[in-house]
């Protein structure tokens, strides 16, 4: 995994490794294959649902899965924005923020 490989990049490379077709991957995550074709060429996002289908079937850390997701959807959603850079600083302290919060709180519920 590189930060510069989107998740349907890495999920493609993971599918040709096994050398398994598009149409079987498809089947375990229960969508149409031209809806993965689609991930995997960044024209649609997956969704975390998938994480622990795809993890098992490429035998991956679900973790890994999920950072290279999330950064995906973070990165493509302030893409256009002015200063990304700072956006991710200030995030990044807010995420610091509400964790602690809702640690004292002793409702740690992000769902």
């Amino acid at each position: 995994m590189t930060a510069k490989e989107s998740f349907g990049e890495y999920i493609k490379k993971l599918r040709e490794e096994y050398k398994l077709p598009l149409r079987k991957v498809a089947s375990v995550l229960d969508i149409d294959p031209s809806t993965l074709s689609k991930i995997e060429r960044g024209e649609r996002t997956a969704n975390k649902e998938m994480l622990p289908l795809l993890a098992e079937l490429f035998n991956e850390d679900k973790k890994t899965l999920s950072i290279i997701l999330f950064s995906d959807k973070v990165a493509y959603q302030i893409l256009g924005e002015e200063n990304p850079d700072e956006i991710l600083k200030v995030a990044e302290k807010k995420i610091q923020y509400l964790k602690n919060k809702n640690l004292k709180q002793g409702s740690f519920d992000l769902k």
